[in-house]
């Protein structure tokens, strides 16, 4: 059995994740739900994901975050 990881705040863990590469890119990220629930909670995740302009979907235990503000179509 691993050892958990030291607790990272909420706080950090939404800053580290809209600070990365990618998201400055205006790229696409994906987390796991249960994660996002269990470190920073859905409610709280999804008004950062709109602040920013965002959108996500959820997907087979994921939210997929598109960090740009482009329309998201799904085609099939």
């Amino acid at each position: 059995m691993r050892p958990l990881p030291a607790p990272i705040s909420p706080e950090r863990w939404i800053m580290q994740l809209f600070s990365a590469q990618t998201v400055a890119a205006g790229g696409i990220v994906r987390r796991q739900v249960r994660d996002v629930e269990r470190l920073v909670g859905r409610e709280r995740f999804l008004r950062e994901v709109r602040r920013r302009g965002y959108r996500a979907i959820e997907n087979g235990g994921y939210f997929v975050i598109f960090c740009n503000t482009d329309p998201v179509l799904v085609v099939t």
